[in-house]
This record gives C-alpha cells, sequence and structure tokens, in this order.
C-alpha cells in the first residue's frame, strides 16, 4: 500500500531505498500541515517545569543554551535569532501523539518522540549530526536545510552544543508547510528559521553498543543465581602473602565463565529496557477511579486507550508495559496485540475476566484509560 506520508512510496520502498541509506525530501508529504499546537500553546509548553526544553541562542559563533522552564521575556526577545526546542510534545499533546504514530511503519520499538522547534528568522541550533534516524517536517514558515555526508565530524570547543567546525554542505533546499525531510544518521545538517517558523522532528532510539551491554549487565545482575561459594582446599603457602595468585584469578575466571544467557533472556531485557519510561515521566492516576463495572461500561461505549506516555510492546507471546513483563491469557493475546500496534480497542468484549482486570488496574495506575470522558 502507498503511504502519501512518503511521497508516494510503499513503507517496503522506503525501508529498501533510503531507511539508514540516504535521505529524502519529500515535498506536501502532510498536506495543509501548519503543526500540533498553536504558539500560545508551545511557548505554555516551554515555561512547564514537567517539560524537557531547551533555549537557545546565537550571535556570530556565540552559542548559549538554557534549559527550561523558560521565562516568557525570554520568548519575546527580539535582539538576536532564537529558537525554543520543546521535547516529548506527543506527552502533552494528543495531535502530537497521533502525528508520533503516523511513522509506526518503523517499530515502535525503535520510535522515540517529537520534539518541536520554534524559530525566529535566522535561529538555529548550528550545523550537527545526530546519531538516529530523524524525520523533519515543516510546521508553520519555511526553514531552510543545509545538509552534508561529511566524514569530518570535528566539533567546536567549549561550545554548548556539538556544532561542527567545518561544515560543507551538498544539498540546500527550503521545506514549506506539509514539506519533510528524512535523514539517516550522521548525516551533517543545518537548519535556518526563514521568518517565524516550526519544525516537528520524529526522532528514533539508536542507544549505543556500551549502553546495551552495560543495561544487559544490569539486567542480568537483577536474573541470574550461581551456586556455591570460593573454596580452594589444596592452598599452598605463597612466597608473597599480599599476591594474588595465577590460581586464584583461575578459579575465579572459572566460576565467572558459568555466567551465560539466551535468546529467552535477551528478549526479555529489551521488553523491559525498551518499555522502560523516561526519567521525566510520571503517570496520573485518576484521583477518584471508577468502580470495575462502570469502567468496563465507559470501556465499552468509547473504546479503550493506552496513555500517551505508555510503552506496550511484545514479543513471542510475552507482553512489556512500562519496564514489566506482564502476563496475558492465551485467548486475549491477539487483542492485546491490537492494543500495541494501534494503541486503542474498540472493546473489550470477548477478553477473559482475569485480562479485563489488568486493564482495569493499567487505568487505576495511570497506563491506560476509556478513550473518553468516564462520566455517563
Amino acid at each position: 500500500m502507498t503511504n502519501t506520508l512518503l511521497g508516494g512510496l510503499t513503507a517496503e520502498e522506503f525501508l529498501a531505498e533510503y531507511w539508514q541509506k540516504k535521505p529524502l525530501l519529500i515535498r506536501q508529504a502532510v498536506p495543509g500541515f501548519t503543526g500540533v499546537a498553536s504558539k500560545a500553546e508551545l511557548f505554555e509548553l516551554a515555561r512547564d517545569a514537567d517539560v524537557e526544553s531547551r533555549y537557545v541562542t546565537h550571535n556570530n559563533s556565540h552559542w548559549q543554551v538554557i534549559r527550561g522552564p523558560q521565562k516568557a521575556a525570554d520568548l519575546k526577545r527580539k535582539s538576536q535569532p532564537w529558537t525554543v526546542l520543546i521535547q516529548g510534545l506527543n506527552l502533552f499533546c494528543p495531535d502530537g501523539d497521533a502525528l508520533l504514530h503516523r511513522f509506526d511503519f518503523i517499530p515502535q520499538a525503535r520510535l522515540d518522540d517529537l520534539m518541536v522547534s520554534y524559530a525566529v528568522d535566522g535561529g538555529g541550533v548550528g550545523p550537527h549530526f545526530d546519531n538516529y534516524d530523524v524525520f523533519l517536517l515543516q510546521g508553520i514558515g519555511q526553514r531552510r536545510w543545509q545538509i552534508s555526508n561529511q566524514d569530518d565530524r570535528s566539533l567546536i570547543e567549549d561550545a554548548p552544543l556539538k556544532i561542527l567546525q567545518d561544515f560543507r554542505p551538498v544539498y540546500d533546499w527550503v521545506l514549506d508547510p506539509g514539506d519533510m525531510l528524512y535523514l539517516p544518521p550522521h548525516w551533517a545538517h543545518n537548519g535556518i528559521a526563514i521568518g517565524e517558523c516550526t519544525t516537528y522532528s520524529i526522532g528514533f532510539r539508536s542507544p549505543t553498543t556500551q549502553e546495551l551491554a552495560q543495561q544487559f549487565l544490569i539486567h542480568l545482575q537483577d536474573t541470574i543465581q550461581l551456586d556455591g561459594i570460593y573454596a580452594d582446599p589444596d592452598l599452598k603457602r605463597q612466597t608473597h602473602s599480599a599476591e594474588i595468585s595465577d590460581l586464584m584469578i583461575d578459579r575465579v575466571a572459572d566460576s565467572l565463565s558459568r555466567i551465560t544467557w539466551t535468546r529467552e533472556d535477551v528478549r526479555s531485557f529489551l521488553g523491559a529496557y525498551l518499555t522502560e519510561p523516561k526519567a521525566h515521566v510520571y503517570f496520573d492516576s485518576p484521583d477518584e477511579p471508577c468502580e470495575h463495572d462502570d469502567f468496563v461500561d465507559a470501556s465499552e461505549r468509547q473504546g479503550y486507550s493506552l496513555d500517551a506516555c505508555t510503552l506496550l510492546l511484545f514479543s513471542g507471546g510475552q507482553f512489556f508495559i512500562n519496564g514489566e513483563a506482564v502476563a496475558i491469557a492465551e485467548e486475549d493475546k491477539a487483542v492485546i496485540e491490537q492494543l500495541a500496534d494501534h494503541r486503542r480497542i474498540e472493546s473489550l468484549s470477548g477478553l477473559s475476566e482475569e485480562t479485563i482486570a489488568l486493564l482495569y488496574d493499567w487505568y487505576c495506575c495511570g497506563f491506560a484509560h476509556p478513550s473518553g470522558s468516564l462520566m455517563p
């Protein structure tokens, strides 16, 4: 099926020809698009202490970054170019969450968040490169994008941002509202606002191998169980009592060689790791949860949806939500897979009482809710 978001390409064609291979400029990827939040709403979020934001100004080669919450006065400056970046817009704006999940042709296990940048004329964050894939969708106004596949990634020393020392663009495009640019990892790019503009960035998770290894070892620490204690019944007196002997090293090495893992251990690790909420994410439990039967009635009328902060993934018949493994009755797995894929199901009909009780518990924790108001 052709995806209009990809300029007439099917998702399969895009993945085969462009994903992590080369950039793609898509004119009118979202015709008529001017954003999912107004300027006033974006500025209100930037001033919110619960929202991750950055305010970036520059004057010639001097850059300054101010982390949020932002001051209202800064958002009215006119003396020099500036931009404000708001991370995780999908968590605070339903239309932002819907926009993010238009990109579900990339597995949700790789999907990160929706960031928006608002900039005045000349605003930007300088020439830089990212270690992850990104779609850059133009909202209001215009932005000029210069991009390069240069190998030189040397950065300006002591700058508060990772700005390239010697940026040499090979493409130069101006994006209008609804236009979109896809960039693979490590493609250098520099976005400069032409007048007032907003750009929506759909980013993807790309953990380093080092991070995966560290987190997996932490996972093993919590799950592994090795029996026995260190023993040396054939101990001999050493010439140097302070020396760690080769024999001791060999014995400990042999014990540590018993640390092994299986593919299922990796599955369990990834399920928990990929659904673990970010440090600044909190769930709002209902102050007065409705009764179980009222919850079922509301879900039957309105449907049942995951909260924007919730991450629900599955693999090999196992399910993981917000960092935890959960057991799902075999006869209900297809429906919960649908909930994970589409983040909504139309009703609870046909689900076992055990699974309905679990969905009610998720509602009480703030992980999900009937799609509309619980009030009759």
